[in-house]
């Protein structure tokens, strides 16, 4: 089994970019850096574990159906931790850098 978890473009164009990310237990995303503002919607119920820079380390429950939204400029690695397949959807605002 991969440590990444998979993702899937759903949609992209100039306005928006539209991706499913799908996580074994234990997989995760890699580091990595938001560059547009973005909304994340539960598909599943999501149990993650959210490393930062800093060393930190958040867990976050997302319940199924259930939505956030972020600026850009996030910089994180997320894990599923819990024992059960996660998914959630995330749209990125294309353009938005923060605003």
């Amino acid at each position: 089994m991969s440590n990444s978890c998979s993702t899937t473009v759903l949609a992209a164009d100039e306005k928006v970019r539209i991706t499913r990310f799908d996580f074994d237990p234990g997989q995760e995303t890699g580091w990595h850096v938001h560059e547009h503002n973005y909304v994340i919607t539960a598909i599943t119920d999501c149990f993650m574990m959210i490393y930062h820079p800093d060393g930190s380390q958040t867990r976050s429950e997302i319940k199924t159906g259930n939505s956030y939204s972020r600026n850009a400029g996030v910089h994180h690695n997320v894990k599923n931790d819990s024992e059960w397949q996660m998914s959630f959807i995330e749209i990125e605002i294309m353009n938005s850098h923060g605003n």
